[in-house]
Order: structure tokens, then sequence, then C-alpha cells
């Protein structure tokens, strides 16, 4: 099992990153601000402009250690990798599977099936710890809309038929998601998903979490060997970590869903840590972005049972298992893709 290190997060926007020795060197205009060794991390995302050394770079690279560019507000920019990891053949039938429609379709159905199970159980147990808050009539609706788009997904061959009953799916998952919020209710409110700018304090603690988890998960496919930009639901697109995408559907909301509405509901974010821009855009504040990056780290130590293997992992390995699995049922070692399936 992959051990678990750290991710670091350098959010000054002005801070330069080199390599001195063994260490990552963090800087602001010549003035040394932190020094973290390379042994301790595993990736790094930086949401700054000025960059990082091409010895750096080249030391990460060597060492698999990922680099990820985010704007500092948190928008995705860029990742950098070293050598390819894993058998070239594993590739190959990655490739293969990809222009397979039928292959496609079925990892793509485990998948989203996989995305409405877990959603609809985030609606189970709100209505189980917080019935006396919530309309139980309209979680009660969205519960058994989910169950029935996983039963037409379950008949379903047609990937565009499946991303059209997902449609269906996330919809019913979003009508009650506001209800969710169980503290200032109305400084957070959500009437639904909107991106490329968010344009309320929920949609932006969603967006930069996706962000996160996305990145995590391209890391993940990358170190067991399969391309995250070679996908079986998502098209191709340069650019595009299509495959990373895919996973990300199964994984939204018992990780990314979750993780923000506790943010919310136990007053670790407030409505005051955003900054909102001329063009209705809400971005969090430089300090509220630490406290999420904080909680963030702290949330992927945390231990659950893995639905599959039956034993407990940190939160924080959950995208590397899925990647090893999804790799292993490629090589023939399953019978099947076991995607994560939470409750």
């Amino acid at each position: 099992m992959k051990r678990l290190l750290n991710t670091l997060y350098v959010t000054t926007s002005d801070a330069y990153l080199r390599l001195d020795g063994g260490a990552v060197i963090i800087e602001t205009k010549d003035e040394m601000i932190a020094r973290v060794p390379l042994l301790n991390l595993e990736s790094i995302v930086c949401m700054g402009y000025k960059g990082v050394s091409p010895g750096l770079m080249g030391e990460c690279a060597e060492k698999g250690i990922d680099l990820c560019f985010l704007t500092p507000h948190g928008r995705f920019l860029a990742r950098v990798n070293g050598a390819v990891h894993g058998n070239v053949l594993l590739r190959v039938t990655q490739h293969e599977w990809a222009k397979d429609s039928a292959r496609s379709a079925s990892i793509a159905r485990l998948m989203l099936i996989a995305k409405i199970f877990n959603g609809r159980w985030c609606l189970e147990r709100t209505l189980r710890d917080h019935a006396e808050r919530v309309s139980e009539a309209e979680f009660r609706l969205a519960i058994a809309d989910m169950k029935l788009r996983i039963a037409q997904l379950s008949e379903t061959q047609d990937i565009d038929t499946m991303r059209g009953i997902e449609g269906l799916a996330a919809k019913a998952y979003f009508s009650v998601f506001e209800q969710m919020v169980l503290r200032e209710e109305k400084a957070f409110r959500f009437d639904g998903r909107n991106r490329r700018p968010p344009l309320d304090r929920v949609n932006a603690l969603l967006s930069f979490a996706y962000t996160l988890l996305g990145h995590e998960i391209a890391a993940a496919l990358e170190t067991v060997g399969l391309d995250p930009y070679v996908g079986f639901m998502h098209q191709l697109r340069p650019g595009r970590a299509s495959l990373a995408l895919d996973m990300l559907e199964e994984l939204r909301a018992p990780v990314a869903d979750r993780f923000v509405i506790s943010l919310i509901n136990l007053g670790v974010i407030g409505p005051n840590d955003f900054l909102r821009k001329e063009n209705g855009a809400f971005y969090l504040k430089d300090d509220a972005r630490k406290t999420f990056l904080g909680a963030w780290q702290k949330h992927k130590s945390e231990q659950l049972t893995h639905p599959f293997l039956k034993e407990k992992i940190p939160w924080g390995l959950v995208p590397y298992v899925q990647a090893m699995l999804l790799a292993r049922y490629m090589r023939g070692d399953l019978d099947g893709y076991p995607p994560f399936m939470w409750k």
C-alpha cells in the first residue's frame, strides 16, 4: 500500500520555489520564508505566478513528486509530471479500451452508478441525522428519483444516454443540497451548480474542492501507470485529464461535497471569508484559503473502511486505491472494476 505523504500548498502569490540540496526553498523578494524536505512530499501545489526553478522541477520529476499550478483563486492551470510510470502494456490496453464503445460504456456505467449511489447516501445521512432541520418529503422524493436513475443506468448501453440519466440524478441531488447547509443559511444560499466563475459561496467552495480532488486523482492514476488524459466517459480533449474527471464523478459526493458541507456547518469557513468581485464571482480570501487547505489535509488523514478492500485506509488514499483497482481490472487481475460505493 502506498504511504500517505504530504502535499505542500504554497498560497503566497508572489512566492518563488527553488531547490537547495534535498529541500524546496520558498522565497519572496529574495527572502526565504520556508524550507521543506522533499523526502516528506508527494505533491506540491503552487497557487501563484512566479513559478518554480528548473532544478526543482527536474528533481520533482525524478523523485515522482507531482507539481500542480493553480491561480491564486484556485483555478487549475497545469500539472508537471516526470517520466511515465508503469508497464507500457497497461497504457496500450487503456487506449484500446477507450476506443471500444462497449468497454468504455461498461466502465462509465459503474462510475456513474457509484456517483448517484454516493450522492443518495449523503442525502440519506442528512435525513437520518437532521430530520427536524430539512424537508423530509423533498429528501424522500430526491432519494427515490436517484434510486430510479441507478436502475435506468443498469439497463443502458449508450454513453450519451447515461449522461442524460446522470444529469437528471444530479438535478434531484442538487435540488435539496442547500438544505444540508445548517449554519448561516442566508449567506450560503445555493441555487444549483455554477462555475467559471462561481457565483455564490457554496459553489466557490465546491469548485476549489473539486480542483484539489481532481489533481490528486490524476496523480494517483499516473502512479499506478494509467494515463489520466485518456478516459472512458469524458471525451478526449488536449490538456484535459479525462480519466481523472471520470473517476472524480464517483468521489465528488463522499469526498468533496461532504467536506464542504462540514466546513460550513462547523463554522470553519464563514460568510466573511470570501471576496466578491465586480462580475459577481466569489473567491476565498487568503487566510480562509489556508484554513481550507489545512482542513483538507486533516480530512485526508481520517480513516474509513474501504467498501471493496474491507480495510481501514485514510481518505487521502481513496483516489490511489481506486486507480489501483482500475489498473488491476485492466490487467485482468479482477473480473470487473469495483467503483467506490460509500455508505
